[in-house]
């Protein structure tokens, strides 16, 4: 179902594996979180990402503006999406 979460992250530099934990347990379970980290695109430990791929969750890293059409994209093709997002 549709849901507006707070998500406690003021920047990149706040996504960690406990403030990604959120998207692990959303239900029904999603299948591709996308990420806006601001006015550009930030790379994410690896380790993060690979976490979350082996919790069968897809992640997709970009700017916010980006993101938020990614997000409405996979909406509109009824995905089970999630998106994480940071103000530019």
């Amino acid at each position: 179902p549709r849901a507006i979460l707070q998500w406690n992250v003021g920047s990149y530099k706040d996504i960690s594996h406990e403030s990604l934990s959120l998207f692990r347990l959303l239900e029904p379970q999603i299948e591709i979180l996308v990420l806006g980290t601001g006015d550009r695109v930030e790379r994410l430990h690896p380790a993060m990402l690979k976490q979350m791929r082996e919790c069968g969750i897809a992640v997709e890293v970009q700017d916010t503006p980006n993101a938020c059409a990614t997000f409405n994209f996979l909406t509109s093709e009824k995905r089970m999406v999630a998106a994480g997002l940071i103000p530019p």
